[in-house]
């Protein structure tokens, strides 16, 4: 098998929860190509799954060391410093991430650093922000009322759910939080 097969399998076993093979893949990917940043890539995809967030950090650093310039890996960095409390470290993976590549997940990434940084209202701004500039985007619709739903606004809440199932009648989560409120 070639080094793309292989990659192709290893995320088809993580995808399946088959951890101890895809990260066997894994190593297997980074001995094969030392110098692509893939096998450390779903090495820090892995540990993230199994909750070792410091394996995923030390993975995913040598991942963009290889590949300074792929917007996902920062993203995934990021999500890894915030769950061990290095609120700083998280932020300025998650704007470089938006920076490389205005990616969507680094934006939802990021308010939730401002919410677990006691910044609720800069997120709420943030995300009026991302709505105004982006109105067709409905994850944008659901963390605002995520957001006011924390906030014990659900009226306001059920607002923002109600147009994001406008927008994705088929989404399941907005049908669970519209039947909740």
């Amino acid at each position: 098998m070639n080094f793309e097969e292989q990659l192709e399998e290893g995320l088809a076993l993580l995808n399946e929860g088959d951890y101890d093979h895809s990260l066997d893949i894994s190593r297997r990917l980074q001995k094969m190509e030392p110098d692509s940043s893939d096998g450390y890539h779903l090495e820090g995809m892995i540990f993230q799954k199994l909750n070792q967030w410091e394996q995923s950090r030390d993975a995913l650093d040598k991942a963009i060391e290889i590949d300074p310039e792929k917007s996902g890996l920062y993203n995934l960095r990021g999500f890894a410093h915030l769950q061990l409390d290095n609120l700083e470290d998280a932020r300025s993976d998650f704007e470089k991430a938006i920076n490389l590549d205005d990616t969507p997940a680094a934006h939802r990434n990021l308010i939730l650093y401002k919410i677990m940084n006691d910044e609720a209202n800069e997120a709420i701004t943030y995300l009026l922000d991302r709505i105004r500039n982006n109105p067709e985007d409905v994850e944008n619709w659901i963390l605002m009322g995520d957001l006011m739903q924390r906030a014990g606004q659900t009226t306001k809440a059920r607002t923002y759910y109600e147009q994001a199932q406008k927008m994705d009648p088929d989404n399941d989560y907005v049908k669970q939080q519209l039947s909740d409120t």
